[in-house]
């Protein structure tokens, strides 16, 4: 089973882009973030001509996340991570699929740093790895997936030094991924490649993607469970090249079946 994560940055501008890489690649299970369109703003009938059921939790001009699946059913189990009843960001949408639980995320970028954005982000975290706790505890299959907005290590990032005091690489930030991931958690590029330098994401300036200047922010934490049957990962970095593509690349895993 291959199971994918991509940060479309826009999923109206970007679904020819979007559309070609599924057909390219059929992943069996998808993790969208970044929408940016309200509910009925989604390309349903797109997506389900492309061989694929969603849900989605949508939110005009920001955020947004899906999930998509050919492989079966999608039972929607939440889609607001608990813990602050009064936020409205739409960054989190869970589901069971295929006899797995998929957390499908969007953290906060942050910035600036200080400042109540990176505030925010901390709560966030803490918000997060308290739910992925009791995910944990259930013993079932489980995989946390999406743009956490993060760079783990100085591995993750092109030129770390510049980075110390940016939101995605602030050491309270990579000690909260820490701390998430010893819960349990087997960060899955990393498992397969723990000394490679990989990037998820280019940003648009400066030929980033041209210099190869990029960063490694999209994840996939999993369970025990599925961590076993973790086969192989990549990124489809050539996607970053195409016209009017997001500044992020899909990123997989595959999963042998039994």
């Amino acid at each position: 089973m291959k199971i994918a994560t991509y940060n479309v940055n826009g999923i109206n501008g970007r679904l020819a882009v979007l559309l070609r890489w599924l057909n390219e690649a059929k992943p069996d299970l998808v993790c969208l973030q970044e929408l940016k369109a309200p509910n009925e703003k989604f390309p349903l009938k797109a997506i389900n001509d492309a061989g694929y059921s969603v849900k989605w939790h949508g939110q005009k001009s920001w955020n947004g996340v899906a999930i998509l699946s050919r492989v079966g059913e999608i039972q929607e189990l939440r889609r607001v991570l608990p813990g602050d009843p009064e936020d409205s960001h739409s960054r989190y949408i869970e589901a069971i699929v295929n006899n797995m639980i998929i957390g499908c995320l969007y953290l906060p970028n942050g910035n600036p740093w200080p400042g109540p954005k990176f505030e925010y982000k901390l709560k966030w975290f803490k918000r997060l790895t308290a739910h992925a706790k009791k995910l944990l505890a259930e013993k079932v299959p489980v995989a946390l997936i999406g743009d956490f907005n993060v760079m783990p290590t100085e591995l993750d990032v092109y030129k770390p030094e510049r980075w110390v005091n940016d939101a995605l690489f602030r050491i309270e930030i990579r000690d909260a991924f820490k701390k998430l991931v010893e819960q349990g958690w087997t960060d899955a590029i990393r498992k397969l490649y723990p000394k490679e330098r990989i990037y998820t994401f280019w940003d648009y300036f400066r030929n980033a993607y041209q210099r190869d200047a990029g960063l490694r922010i999209d994840h996939f934490l999993l369970s025990s469970q599925l961590k076993r049957k973790l086969v192989n990962a990549g990124v489809d970095k050539h996607v970053r090249g195409w016209e009017k593509t997001s500044d992020h690349a899909p990123v997989w895993i595959e999963l042998k079946d039994k």
